[in-house]
This record gives structure tokens, C-alpha cells and sequence, in this order.
């Protein structure tokens, strides 16, 4: 009999060569390159780039690389005229899977899907992987506005991808800082290996699926609290707390009652997660420029980690990368229901990376059980069954 291990802990699904993780060091890599230096040095754009194509692209590269994403922005008038009808309560998670998934009908970009060997094109690949990222940031950005009765702004072509996403999110010329923090922020959420998200990616790709169906379902995976949605909580939690003051006691009651702490703790890290490490130091800059006007959260975050540092440290629990990066979307005007669609809009970089990947040496999934109902019997007519 197959040994059966819950969530397939610890099983190998796949090979790869796009992240890494040393969970007992506390060191996330992409392609070989650690997450700090990405985050200090590199652009969003470029780190699409590094992931999909597996190596620094030159200045040219880069360049059109930039180029067709601009070119890609927007959208087909019937794609608004679609999120018009969906209801303006709905989760920004949800629109955005109806959505992606919608593009394929307006989109088609199935065309290299016909066979085991028949997705080798790397035209093809880059084509449909500028397509849905280039939009993926248009469509959270329209709906921020069209869920409220309002026409979104068209796209512009003289901002990167940041700027241009806080932009048309906020319909105002993006503040430097920000636009800064939200780029460092795309870049440490584009890719985590073989996360819950990204094994649907891989078990939809290996069906020749087309990469709009593809990216839904990862979207779909993604929306899940103890996924993507994180992020989410953590806001709402601090909310609750209320003042730093009131944090001791809010952490206390929560540990005695057995209840999760949100932006605390994660599977693979057993010390704090580094890109917590970069996003706290976003914080402290974005509290240094507003020490004027200081947002009550922050300070109220910086004593959850103080707080919970003391208590749950020697278990290994640290902040996450949802701790954070939630308060800096805040800092931003972006609403907290729209936080893991911004995690969605980062990460379809690595999911479209591990896609190329799984279509080089494809083979559908189809893994196996270990049964534990009854042993054949036979039928029993409803008359006789008591």
C-alpha cells in the first residue's frame, strides 16, 4: 500500500529550477539570485524576465520586454462591458478568476495546445505570458473603479508597471515612495516554488489546458485565507487590536484560546521570512516620511512582532510575508479585499514561468490513492435494502 501523507508534505511533485527556499536559514532565491538583492536592484519587469527566462535580461531584452507590456494593457471593450455585470459586492478573487478566464473567449491562445510535443514555441510562450500579465493588473485596477459606479482609467504607456497599476488603481499620479514599495512588493510575491497555487498550475498545464484556464485555477487556489488571503486577515486583525497598547493582551487571549495569529508563522520558513525582513524595512521608511501624521497600524504592527517575537520565537514562528506587505497596501489607499488580488497579479509571473516549465517536459498528473471505503459487494435492489 502507498504511504498516504496529508498535503502531500514533503513529497516532490516535480523538478525545477526557477526558486528556491532554505526554510532553516531563512533564504529565498530566484533563479539562483537571493530575494534581497532582486528586491534592492531589480524591477518587476526584469524579474519576470529572470524567471521565465532563467538568466538577467540584457538592456535591449529588458527593453521590449517593458515595451510590449505597455502595449499589452489594455483591454477589450467587452471584457469592461462583462465586469459591469458582475455584482459590485462580489471578492475582487472572484472577478479576477471570471475574468482571466473570460479572456481566452476574447484572447484565444490555445493554438500551440494540440499535443505532448507541440509546445516548444517560446514566441508563443512569451506572447500569451505578456498577454495575461500585462492585464492581469488592468483588471484588479478597473474593478476598484467599476465596482463603484465609476469608468476606469485608461492605461498609460510612460509608467512601469507599478506606477501605471497605482495609477490606474487610485486614478492619481503615483507618489514616488509608494510606486517604489509596490514594485519591491510584485517582486517578493512573483514566485515561492511549489506552493498550493502553483501545483494547480501545474496540474492544469499538464493538460494542455489553455494558460487563461491555467492561471484561473491557480487564481482560484490562491483565494483560500490560509493561501493568498492572508494578507487580508492580518489588516482586519489589526484593525481589531485597535492601538499598540491593547496588543499584549489581544496576543495572550488569542495563544490561550488555540487561535491563529495571521502574518505569523509558515510552512517552509523556521525563522522569520525574508521578504518580511525587506518589507519591515519598508515600514520603518514609510513611518520615517509620515512621522507626522503616523498611521496608528504600523505602530500597532511593529508591537505584534515585538509581542509575539517573545512569545512564539522559540517555536520557531515568525512574521510572514502577508504580515507586512498588507500595511504598505493600506499606506497605498487600496482597499484589503483587493490585497490578494494584488498577490495574484505579482505571481502570475512565477506561475506562467512554471508553466513554460511544465510544457518542456509535459506529462499529465495522475496521481494515485489509498482507498479506505468498502470492499466490492454487490448491488441490492431497493425493495430488499431495510
Amino acid at each position: 500500500m502507498s504511504e498516504y501523507l496529508p498535503g502531500l508534505a514533503g513529497v516532490p511533485a516535480t523538478k525545477s529550477n526557477i526558486s528556491d527556499i532554505d526554510g532553516e536559514k531563512g533564504i529565498l532565491a530566484y533563479r539562483g539570485y537571493p530575494i534581497e538583492q532582486l528586491a534592492e536592484n531589480s524591477t518587476f519587469e526584469e524579474t519576470c524576465m529572470l524567471l521565465l527566462d532563467g538568466r538577467l535580461p540584457t538592456h535591449k531584452q529588458l527593453e521590449d520586454f517593458d515595451q510590449r507590456l505597455r502595449n499589452n494593457r489594455r483591454t477589450q471593450f467587452h471584457i469592461r462591458d462583462l465586469m459591469k455585470t458582475f455584482p459590485s459586492t462580489g471578492h475582487p478573487m472572484e472577478m479576477l478568476q471570471t475574468a482571466v478566464a473570460s479572456l481566452g473567449m476574447f484572447y484565444p491562445g490555445n493554438e500551440c495546445l494540440t499535443g505532448a510535443d507541440a509546445c516548444g514555441d517560446l514566441n508563443y510562450i512569451h506572447n500569451m505570458t505578456v498577454k495575461i500579465i500585462a492585464r492581469m493588473s488592468t483588471i484588479v485596477a478597473m474593478w476598484e473603479h467599476l465596482r463603484n459606479g465609476y469608468e476606469p482609467p485608461e492605461p498609460r504607456k510612460d509608467l512601469n508597471y507599478a506606477e501605471n497599476f497605482l495609477y490606474m488603481f487610485t486614478g492619481k499620479e503615483p507618489d514616488p515612495l509608494m510606486a517604489h514599495i509596490m514594485d519591491v512588493c510584485l517582486i517578493l510575491h512573483a514566485e515561492h516554488t511549489i506552493n498550493a497555487s502553483t501545483f494547480s498550475v501545474l496540474v492544469t498545464g499538464s493538460t494542455l489546458a489553455s494558460p487563461y484556464s491555467v492561471i484561473a485555477a491557480a487564481i482560484g487556489t490562491l483565494s483560500g485565507p490560509l493561501h493568498g488571503g492572508a494578507n487580508q486577515k492580518v489588516l482586519e486583525m489589526l484593525q481589531e487590536i485597535g492601538s499598540p497598547d491593547k496588543v499584549e493582551e489581544y496576543v495572550d487571549s488569542k495563544l490561550t484560546n488555540k487561535e491563529k495569529i495571521w502574518g505569523m508563522g509558515h510552512r517552509e520558513y523556521k525563522t522569520k521570512d525574508p521578504r518580511a525582513k525587506i518589507l519591515e524595512k519598508l515600514v520603518d521608511k514609510v513611518m520615517d516620511v509620515h512621522s507626522s501624521n503616523m498611521n496608528p497600524l504600523l505602530e500597532t504592527a511593529k508591537m505584534v512582532e515585538k509581542v509575539c517575537e517573545d512569545r512564539l520565537a522559540h517555536k520557531g514562528v515568525y512574521p510572514n510575508v502577508d504580515f507586512y506587505s498588507g500595511i504598505l497596501y493600506n499606506e497605498m489607499g487600496i482597499p484589503p479585499d483587493q490585497y490578494t488580488a494584488i498577490f495574484a497579479v505579482a505571481r502570475s509571473a512565477g506561475w506562467l514561468a512554471h508553466w513554460r516549465e511544465q510544457l518542456a517536459d509535459n506529462r499529465i498528473f495522475r496521481p494515485t490513492q489509498v482507498y479506505t471505503g468498502e470492499p466490492t459487494r454487490d448491488y441490492v435492489p431497493i425493495e430488499l435494502r431495510s
